[in-house]
């Protein structure tokens, strides 16, 4: 982890993709409205990054996006965290999505497994969302009210954050793979008004029945007054309480004309995500109106480079921030390509046979997808024509070389690969793809406009080509107003600025290379990345722990860019006992059932002891680190231990990993 090496390029824009590339014709516009003359995508990042404010108003007549208020000024206060953007502008999220509406392309190709695709109009999708709106009003949702949804990638979701945007109410969502505690354990913390769910999914092949969740959910959070059903299979409500079905909420209004939008203030509150720590429940993610609209406006335009006329698709589900992304590609004119169901089933050539069929332009998947193919081998361009697709996103997790050059060889070879990195925090990649720039084998190409990305030591001095903490040092729009229920922002503080006073520090290893590209490494803290959900340890530890005969429990994600993903769970069992096979099966059964299949270990180790700090925390980043091959006395410091002797099963432990 000392150095990038020198790449392989992979491919180079030619002429007329510059020529029509939307970032070269900001810079032109820049040129001509704002006397701005760039010439390369670096000296334009460079300005985007020292005069943010300049940046980031520039945003609002170049989109054409809509407001009913000007703003006073593009910034009044640049410290992080706190930064103040566009006080005094008054708009709606909902109402710039639906400006982009047209009769000439749909708004969404649909795919779910064993159904023929369909496309899905502006029209229609406008007119669900103004009967949902208008019913949601009639039920007493206000602005600020909170509904929240149990639902899995269907059109129907879709139609319901635009719905609750339009009022100014707050969105929060969980796919229904999400077992009962990880969705009390988010929505419980927002108290919703309004639960919109199903009550069964179909994955892989199979039918998923989650009556008895849907009816947990209803009990366990007592805020609900009313609960919408998109039916699965049955079309009654049976024994849950206060709930009206989907078809009957929309036919039950008459709505207005033409759908009114709560013209609301630039930080107002858009929706609520969840991103996990190594402690206490998952971290209730505000995300204002204004800033998400910035953001996707200006990263699916510029760093995606979509079009009115291409179809972007990202794989996804709904409790992923890639889903949020994927809908507000919508603002740049493009149709989404909507999947509900495995990217596996009926066989690994699912997604490209929906490439071919949608006439797909944007492939967005994930590492572990391609890692996926690679293994599978399968060579999809000898069977589908993907000859439209001129762009592949990748993220989630670091993509290797190998990775690169298989989407080469066996896509297209006429398409940019763009890897990105974000997160849910933001809501965004600050790393990413820039069509104007070349590709090189395993690297991202750059930091995104407006995102002051830098790799920082341990003594907050930038480096190049040199392993370091990803940091953003200039703040950015789409950065969260605050968490839910921490009022003084300490848990805020402490989520991003503790390393770093004043600098939102991510938790990730970056390198930058001197021509600006960059090299994620994987997860620089304890966190849990599995196919780019974040899920904290504190989760996976109050499930395992309470098993009677499980005393302690330690859990370690090893994804690092360059090694398969690997996730053992290390547990101490009471005196006497010994793992067996049963105890193994029930510890994944339950964590499959209350947190998610994807956060299921690869393997439950029995160990004597779980090693703790003299403060009484799990020393999960020193055992990660070892486990990663890094020297012992460099990764753990033994005097700061309450039982170092515990180092020692786990440096034998590292030792086998590496053979």
């Amino acid at each position: 982890m000392s150095e990038i090496e020198n790449h392989q390029l992979l491919w180079q824009p030619d002429t007329a993709v510059v020529e029509q590339a939307n970032l070269t014709h900001y810079m032109r516009w820049l040129a001509a409205q704002k006397d701005l003359h760039f010439h390369t995508y670096h000296q334009l990042w460079t300005w985007s990054v020292e005069n943010i404010a300049d940046f980031w108003e520039s945003l609002w007549d170049y989109f054409g996006l809509t407001y009913s208020q000007r703003w006073e000024t593009p910034l009044a206060s640049r410290e992080m965290p706190g930064a103040q953007w566009f006080p005094g502008a008054r708009l709606n999220y909902a109402e710039n999505i639906f400006a982009r509406m047209t009769s000439e392309r749909p708004m969404m190709l649909y795919k779910a497994e064993d159904e023929p695709l369909i496309e899905i109009s502006w029209q229609s999708v406008y007119d669900q969302a103004n009967r949902l709106a208008e019913a949601l009003r009639q039920m007493g949702v206000q602005p600020g009210d909170r509904v929240v949804a149990y639902l899995p990638n269907i059109p129907q979701t879709i139609t319901a954050v635009l719905a609750v945007a339009s009022l100014g109410a707050i969105w929060s969502s969980c796919s229904p793979d999400f077992g009962s505690r990880s969705v009390l354990d988010r929505f419980s913390q927002i108290e919703p008004k309004v639960l919109i769910a199903v009550d069964g999914y179909r994955y892989g092949g199979k039918a998923f029945d989650r009556r008895a969740v849907l009816a947990e959910l209803q009990s366990a959070l007592p805020t609900i007054e009313q609960t919408i059903l998109v039916p699965f299979a049955e079309t009654a409500v049976g024994n849950l309480k206060n709930t009206v079905l989907w078809e009957e909420v929309l036919a039950g209004v008459t709505p207005p004309a033409q759908m009114s939008f709560a013209q609301v203030p630039f930080d107002h509150p858009l929706w609520v995500l969840y991103s996990s720590g190594t402690t206490g429940l998952p971290k209730p993610i505000v995300q204002g109106h204004g800033g998400i609209l910035l953001e996707h406006a200006k990263a699916t335009i510029f760093h995606n480079d979509l079009k009115p006329g291409d179809r972007f698709f990202w794989y996804t589900s709904t409790g992923w921030m890639m889903w949020n992304y994927l809908l507000g590609s919508l603002l740049s004119g493009a149709a989404i390509i909507v999947y509900n169901g495995s990217p596996g089933y009926p066989d690994l050539n699912a997604l490209f046979a929906l490439a071919e069929a949608s006439g797909m332009t944007y492939f967005g998947t994930s590492a572990a997808f391609i890692s996926a193919c690679m293994k599978a081998d399968i060579h999809p361009k000898q069977t589908y024509d993907l000859s439209r697709i001129r762009g592949v996103g990748s993220t989630g997790s670091p993509l290797t070389s190998e990775g690169f050059q298989w989407v080469y060889d066996n896509i297209n070879r006429h398409l940019a690969l763009e890897s990105l990195s974000g997160g849910t925090d933001l809501c965004t990649a600050f790393v990413g793809g820039a069509r104007i720039l070349p590709i090189y084998t395993g690297e991202i190409q750059g930091a995104s406009l407006g995102a002051r990305v830098q790799a920082f030591d341990e003594d907050g001095e930038p480096v190049v080509d040199e392993v370091g903490e990803l940091v953003i040092t200039e703040p950015m729009p789409s950065m969260p107003l605050y968490f839910w229920n921490d009022p003084d922002m300490n848990r805020y503080r402490e989520s991003y600025f503790e390393m770093y006073p004043g600098v939102w520090r991510h938790g990730d290893w970056i390198a930058f290379n001197e021509r600006g590209g960059c090299v994620i490494y994987g997860r620089s803290d304890s966190t849990i990345n599995r196919q780019g959900i974040r899920m904290g340890t504190s989760e996976i530890y109050r499930v395992v722990e309470s098993f009677d005969e499980v005393i302690d429990s330690l859990i370690i994600d090893l994804e690092l860019l360059g090694r398969e993903s690997y996730m053992p769970l290390f547990i101490v069992l009471r005196p006497g006992l010994e793992l067996d096979d049963d105890l193994r099966a029930r510890i994944k059964q339950k964590l499959r059932e209350e947190v998610s299949p994807r956060h299921v270990p690869n393997e439950i180790i029995q160990v004597e002891q779980i090693p703790y700090t003299l403060s009484g925390k799990k020393m999960e980043v020193p055992i990660r680190k070892i486990l990663l091959g890094m020297d012992v006395q460099q990764a753990a410091k033994r005097g700061a231990m309450r039982n170092p002797e515990s180092l020692a099963f786990f440096t034998h432990f590292a030792e086998e990993l590496g053979e």
